[in-house]
């Protein structure tokens, strides 16, 4: 009997141990989702530069692009901004015309294949194989709609600008001209195309290596443009009398 006892007291606190332990687990377990729910309201909350929800290769399209500007292709990356550099380094520094490169590429290919061709009859081999090219239809199609697409959007903002409707949009637009002005009198269109090339394949992948860093400053300088913004709104701004809004129209 007393044996006995001893064996139900024991099963008993063994129980007893089991449902603490287990209590234990569970408030662990709801403590470490509150945790992790907070821990995703807090990353959900982080400022990131303009704005973006997404991550910086879908920004750019997640496509072929976006892979060559954040060189997740190292080779083909590496070959685009070579070509773009040897283009650069010949028409700007060697000073080299289009019409004379294209004459000259085309008198070389021209003289290879000729020379090729007649003295394949001299050694007994086959004649090159000159493919046939052609331009697709669907892929100049499209890009010529997407391009479409995009000057009409351009003219649509031009317009509603010149309307006099946004004054921010228009003192910012009248900014960003300005600035490629004083750029383009520094250098010309194929070294400013160049230069942002260049930026292309450089910046987003800086970034995108180190944006937990960049983020927080930006926010602060963000804050502090905005303040700044604030108050010669309320000084300068303000006072502009401004264009009719398309209610007023409308009425």
């Amino acid at each position: 009997m007393v044996e006995h006892e001893e064996k139900h007291e024991e099963s008993l606190m063994e129980k007893l141990t089991e449902k603490i332990h287990g209590d234990d687990k569970s408030s662990s377990s709801s403590d470490s989702d509150d945790d992790k729910r907070s821990e995703s309201s807090f990353k959900a909350k982080v400022f990131r530069l303009f704005g973006r929800e997404r991550p910086v290769h879908q920004v750019f399209g997640g496509g072929k692009p976006a892979d060559i500007f954040l060189w997740r292709n190292k080779k083909v990356s590496a070959g685009a901004l070579g070509v773009a550099t040897v283009i650069w380094v010949l028409f700007e520094l060697l000073e080299y015309h289009l019409l004379t490169l294209v004459c000259h590429l085309l008198i070389l290919a021209l003289a290879i294949l000729f020379l090729w061709s007649n003295a394949t009859t001299f050694i007994n081999k086959s004649p090159p194989r000159i493919p046939e090219v052609q331009i697709p239809k669907e892929p100049v199609l499209e890009f010529a709609q997407a391009l479409r697409f995009e000057i009409n959007r351009g003219f649509s903002v031009l317009r509603d600008i010149a309307s006099g409707r946004d004054l921010k949009k228009f003192l910012s637009v009248i900014a960003g001209l300005w600035v490629l002005s004083i750029v383009g009198s520094w250098c010309n269109f194929l070294t400013l195309f160049y230069i942002v090339f260049v930026l292309l394949h450089t910046v987003p992948v800086l970034y995108e290596k180190y944006e937990d860093k960049v983020d927080p400053f930006t926010e602060k300088a963000w804050h502090e443009i905005k303040k700044q913004y604030a108050v010669f709104d309320a000084r300068v701004l303000s006072k502009i009398p401004r264009g009719p809004l398309k209610g007023k129209k409308k009425d």
